[in-house]
């Protein structure tokens, strides 16, 4: 079998029904292969940055690897941001690049690079593939790398005559790898759970990745304990309209600590580290509480805070077991009860300033994430890349269903267009709404190429206010020289009229009136069929229009 014939051969056996790619002429012997074939489709991206970020969304959908086609140093150096925030969202990720004919490859032709060594910092794992019977076991490793705990994007160097090579290959049958089986000393934890006076859990991304969140909130009610979403979490880990979710953990550990005080016992589940952002002093956890932490990742267990108990495991049966070995713990029907009354008054409050937001455009960054709200179809996926917009929004929204939440942890901007793109390829039943930012829309803008070519009904609102108001929100909380003068340098973007971006790459385009429409517009995502640009202007920072 020839090189490219077992590479296909191995794609199939991995369940890759779809590639994505942006190719050069390194990569023409891989297309070339492609062409041969009717059952894996190839999706073209114009830009590589929003094309892994669509490999990204894939992969999250389906729950299941994806593969990306990237040219040569120049195609994966602008694939660098989506690869970095696969890594930190632990997404399963194969990806190749086409290296030069090797023949002369130490001539330093044009494009030629050390592809390996640009991708290391990026990726988990990395394969320089230099001879073609090394080619299947090397693309076999890749995707058990990927995908095994943590998971993540995983890089390999083919140069593009090793895949024209008429030399005869062998491709070694898949592996079946058993998965984690439970925690041990599932009886011990269940003993400190139960001893703890106001127990907490911070449901980290793990849980949804792995399907727990139904085994997390068993738990979760044995117990009676405050729930926190991780700061920035990529994923629904929790139902937000559960009377035991206390929100969302900030990203400073000075914010953490002083949400978590109180509480004798933290029980910390998938999360890598709390994920601060901003530096403040101090642990995040507060001194008199003691940790108990599960993970499926070795590394992680007392990673950053010493715990009294660290365990290792597959999530869903150690949460399971934990549940069961609780069993009917009577304080918890109290605790419920309290949370129960605190979610209803947190209820009203927001509802109160939803109420006092709404009016026309621009419109109260307030008035129209609730507007985004109560327009969500009861089976829609939210991608979220809006920032200070999106603060406010995972705020407002009460998402329950698992999966309906996609972000990244990552922090690389331009990631929302092919996230979201390529997250309702995969899940085609889903409406998707993707909120953005419009300096984040700006990063990954060539994505809604691919959008408009392959007719993906995704709604885009574009949250317009014309700055980088994060950046002025974080001077000012530094008490800055910018902050008292109001001069804020290089942060102004300036009035963008994204409809006209939207009529350039062909997609259906408005602009947002009042909340009341921008309402009635997210309501009609529910059937959709291509690709929507919504313009939505809103009150830059201090209230200023854009």
């Amino acid at each position: 079998m020839r090189p490219i014939d077992a590479m296909l051969a191995i794609l199939r056996d991995e369940g890759v029904t779809t590639v994505f790619g942006n190719p050069g002429t390194s990569e023409l012997p891989f297309v070339d292969g492609l062409s041969q074939v009717d059952d894996i489709d190839y999706v073209l991206g114009v830009h590589e940055g929003p094309l892994v970020a669509m490999a990204s969304g894939y992969a999250r959908a389906t729950r299941r690897t994806a593969f990306v086609s990237l040219h040569i140093a120049a195609g994966l150096a602008n694939g660098l941001v989506g690869l970095l925030n696969a890594s930190r969202s632990r997404t399963p990720l194969v990806v190749t690049a086409g290296q030069q004919d090797r023949r002369h490859l130490a001539s330093d032709p044009m494009l030629s690079g050390d592809l390996v060594g640009l991708a290391k910092a990026a990726v988990k794992q990395t394969f320089d593939v230099q001879h073609a019977h090394d080619l299947p076991i090397m693309l076999r490793r890749a995707f058990a790398a990927a995908a095994a705990p943590p998971a993540g994007p995983v890089f390999l160097s083919i140069p593009m005559d090793l895949l024209a090579e008429d030399t005869d290959v062998s491709v070694p049958r898949r592996s079946t790898v058993a998965g984690l089986p439970a925690a041990a000393a599932l009886p011990e934890a269940a003993d400190i759970l139960c001893a703890a006076h106001r127990p907490a859990i911070v449901a980290g991304d793990g849980v949804g990745r792995d399907g727990a969140v139904a085994d997390l909130v068993a738990l979760a009610e044995a117990i009676g304990a405050t729930v926190y979403h991780q700061p920035m979490h990529d994923e629904v880990d929790f139902p937000a309209g559960h009377p035991l979710h206390a929100g969302i953990l900030p990203p400073t550990n000075a914010g953490i600590r002083q949400r978590l005080a109180g509480h004798d016992l933290v029980f910390i589940v998938g999360t890598h580290a709390f994920m601060a952002h901003h530096y403040t002093p101090g642990p995040a956890i507060p001194p008199a509480a003691h940790v108990v932490q599960l993970d499926t990742d070795p590394a992680e267990l007392g990673r950053n805070f010493p715990v009294r108990l660290g365990l290792l495991g597959a999530l869903g049966p150690s949460l399971r077991g934990l549940a069961e070995l609780v069993g009917d713990f009577p304080p918890a029907r109290t605790r419920i009860r309290l949370a129960r009354r605190e979610s209803l008054a947190r209820a009203v409050e927001v509802d109160r300033k939803v109420r006092a937001a709404a009016g026309a455009a621009p419109l109260d960054p307030y008035g129209a994430v609730g507007a985004i709200a109560a327009g969500l179809p009861a089976d829609a996926v939210v991608v979220e890349e809006a920032i200070t917009t999106g603060v406010l929004l995972r705020d407002m929204l009460r998402l329950d269903r698992p999966g309906a939440l996609v972000h990244t942890v990552g922090g690389g901007l331009g990631n929302g267009i092919g996230l979201a793109v390529g997250h309702r390829m995969g899940a085609p039943d889903h409406p998707t709404i993707a909120v953005l930012g419009d300096g984040c829309a700006m990063f990954g803008l060539q994505g809604l190429w691919t959008a408009a070519r392959y007719r993906v009904p995704v709604t885009f609102l574009v949250m317009n206010n014309g700055e980088y108001r994060t950046l002025k929100q974080t001077l000012d909380s530094w008490g800055s020289a910018s902050s008292a003068t109001g001069r804020y340098v290089g942060l102004d973007i300036g009035h963008l009229d994204f409809t006209h971006a939207a009529e350039f790459f062909g997609i259906d385009t408005v602009r947002a009136t009042d909340t009341d429409h921008l309402r009635e517009i997210v309501a009609k995502s529910a059937i959709a069929d291509g690709p929507l640009l919504v313009d939505v202007p809103i009150t830059g920072h201090a209230g200023r229009n854009p």
